[in-house]
């Protein structure tokens, strides 16, 4: 799928996001892509979705929509244009119960820019603090009125999944524990085929702290779904062989990986999830597992290296490469509000439908 020209981008401030044709005739494919592919005579997938809580529970199409609509608002977003109004007269309520500057703000631009209300949610002073739970809490703010998507990141995987089944809102996971995180998965995603014009068929490497990644989980489901071949790395405590039963390849030496991949998505660790220290000092785990310049020579020349950030400088990546001509952790930051604008946008056409 390669990268449209500029003029197919363009479309009436007016003219509803909610379709987006599928790919023809890619091969390499994973059965739901296949399908997604075959679709009789290149028919436009039309979002249903009420919710955006995984990238597990999605298809190859419904994938493949929301990168085709993100990928209609990346000029947008990068001209700065003016607000849509694709969201006029809807209310958006960010219930972040765990610290986020990237994502919280780019939900809150993607937010602003479509039009709608934004409404703040302080954990500190919520009455989450005072011991109240999560579903009433919810129930509370719904009771109020107006309430139509809820945007949430919560440290308990299947959160967002309980607050679907209580309330009537959209949601839409911005990360749950270590279950996943939905949009980054799909950011990531419509970087790389910016970059590389297509999913099906390239290499990805997954490094680090997989066991406590819920974006490596997210990439995963997507990059499978959509035919590329994934490799988690990493030290043994942090990347078990169990997750082959996920579909992705497992190997402990960076070094033996980096010559067959064509995407390095580098990891932190997770130092807020460890309940003890996997490797013997972090100098180690990056003598072994970080990526620097040295280390960048043995992966291909057009290789693309990314990391969902916040980036440990100096640890899994160091500053030239972060910000060497190979990176587009950037890219990754701009198409971020382009992925949020299309998932508000089409969740918000969904609903007009139920």
């Amino acid at each position: 799928m390669g990268r449209r020209e500029d003029g197919v981008h363009q479309r009436a401030r007016d003219q509803p996001l909610r379709q987006a044709r599928v790919p023809q005739g890619v091969g390499g494919l994973s059965p739901d892509a296949q399908r997604a592919a075959e679709a009789p005579g290149g028919n436009p997938v039309e979002w249903t979705q009420k919710h955006l809580l995984g990238l597990e529970d999605y298809s190859a199409a419904e994938i493949t929509c929301v990168l085709d609509v993100a990928d209609d608002f990346r000029p947008l977003v990068a001209r700065n244009d003016a607000p849509r109004d694709d969201l006029s007269g809807k209310a958006v309520i960010n219930l972040f119960f765990e610290p986020s500057t990237r994502t919280r703000t780019s939900f809150e631009l993607a937010e602003r820019r479509l039009g709608a209300t934004v409404i703040h949610f302080d954990v500190a002073v919520s009455s989450t603090s005072k011991g109240e739970t999560l579903v009433d809490t919810a129930r509370n703010i719904e009771a109020m009125g107006g309430i139509d998507i809820a945007v949430m990141r919560h440290g308990a995987s299947g959160a967002p999944q309980l607050l679907a089944r209580s309330i009537s809102a959209s949601i839409v996971n911005a990360g749950d524990g270590q279950r996943e995180h939905p949009t980054q998965g799909l950011l990531d995603l419509l970087t790389i085929r910016q970059h590389r014009g297509r999913i099906a068929g390239l290499h990805v490497a997954i490094v680090g702290d997989i066991a406590h990644s819920r974006v490596a989980r997210s990439n995963l489901y997507g990059l499978l779904k959509l035919g590329a071949e994934v490799t988690f790395v990493g030290p043994t405590t942090l990347v078990p062989g169990a997750f082959r039963k996920l579909g992705a390849q497992v190997a402990h030496n960076l070094d033996d990986v980096l010559p067959h991949v064509d995407v390095i998505n580098m990891l932190r660790i997770q130092t807020e999830r460890l309940e003890e220290q996997p490797f013997p000092s972090i100098r180690e785990y990056s003598r072994l597992f970080g990526l620097d310049a040295q280390r960048l020579q043995r992966a291909k020349p057009d290789v693309l290296v990314l990391h969902p950030g916040p980036i440990n400088r100096g640890v899994e990546i160091t500053p030239d490469v972060a910000d060497g001509c190979r990176s587009v952790i950037l890219d990754q930051v701009t198409n971020g509000v382009a992925v949020r604008m299309a998932v508000l946008s089409l969740v918000a056409q969904a609903r007009k439908s139920l």
